[in-house]
């Protein structure tokens, strides 16, 4: 009887699954989108080849918080990805040579990044802010039905 009701106060309602899953592909989009602004650079204009991967794994970072924490509010993931984002760049003041090893293979590179740089935490910020702007759009979007 105990897991019966311990079952049915944890079971999803399907409007969550649906919202968590438009957050796992807002994750996967900008996870292509963060690749293909590294590997097609020489095709993109100075500034947008420049700023954009950190703007779009920030978004990633701010997408993946609202994937998991679903029915969390906004200002949760903003915080999150803000604590976050900072705390991985500003983890990069520490040179040891074990993290650095890690920083030196692709997966690394890309999660922890290499070096701090002020300008990334900038980027971050819009990065979070054109996120959770898009994020306010697209839920009163859905709520009206449309």
């Amino acid at each position: 009887m105990t897991s019966f009701k311990i079952s049915k106060k944890t079971s999803s309602n399907p409007r969550s699954f649906n919202t968590r899953i438009a957050y796992l592909i807002a994750v996967v989009i900008m996870i292509l989108f963060g690749l293909a602004s590294r590997k097609f650079s020489s095709f993109l204009p100075l500034f947008i080849a420049q700023n954009a991967g950190d703007m779009l794994w920030a978004m990633m970072v701010y997408f993946g918080f609202r994937f998991l924490l679903v029915r969390k509010s906004l200002l949760t993931a903003i915080w999150l990805s803000f604590l976050f984002c900072f705390g991985i760049e500003f983890s990069q003041l520490y040179q040891a040579v074990w993290i650095n090893q890690i920083r030196g293979t692709l997966l690394g590179a890309l999660i922890l990044g290499k070096g701090f740089l002020t300008v990334d935490l900038i980027r971050y910020t819009a990065g979070i802010i054109t996120a959770t702007i898009l994020d306010k759009v697209m839920l009163r979007f859905t709520k009206n039905g449309a």
